[in-house]
C-alpha cells in the first residue's frame, strides 16, 4: 500500500462532493475539514508503517518457530547411525550360510 499524500484525501473528498452537487468553499468549516483529513491520513500511514514492522517480525518468529519443529523433528545426524567398520555386530544377521560354510562350521565344534 502507497502512502497516502498530505492533501489527498481532502482532494479526493471534495472532488467526490462537487460531483454530487456540494462545493466546499474557503472558511472555517473546511479548513476543519481539512484537519479532519490530515488526522486520518496521518493515522492511516502511521497503521501501515506499524503493520508492516508487525508483519516483519511476525514472520521472523515464524521462520524461527519452524526451524526449532524441523530440529526437533529432524532424523538423527549420519553420526549417530551405525558405521559400516563394524560388520562384526551384522553377522549372522539375515544371511544364509552356504553348506560349506556349515561344514566347517560344523568341523571347528
Amino acid at each position: 500500500m502507497k502512502t497516502i499524500d498530505k492533501d489527498e484525501l481532502y482532494r479526493h473528498l471534495c472532488e467526490f462532493l462537487k460531483s454530487k452537487g456540494v462545493e466546499l468553499k474557503e472558511g472555517s468549516y473546511t479548513q476543519r475539514i481539512r484537519q479532519g483529513c490530515t488526522l486520518l491520513t496521518d493515522a492511516a500511514n502511521t497503521t501501515r508503517k506499524t503493520v508492516k514492522r508487525a508483519k516483519v517480525k511476525a514472520d521472523q518468529k515464524l521462520d524461527d518457530l519452524r526451524q526449532s519443529i524441523h530440529e526437533a523433528t529432524a532424523p538423527a545426524s549420519a553420526s549417530s547411525k551405525p558405521s559400516a567398520a563394524a560388520p562384526s555386530q551384522e553377522r549372522g544377521k539375515g544371511r544364509r550360510r552356504t553348506p560349506a560354510a556349515r561344514a566347517k562350521a560344523r568341523q571347528r565344534k
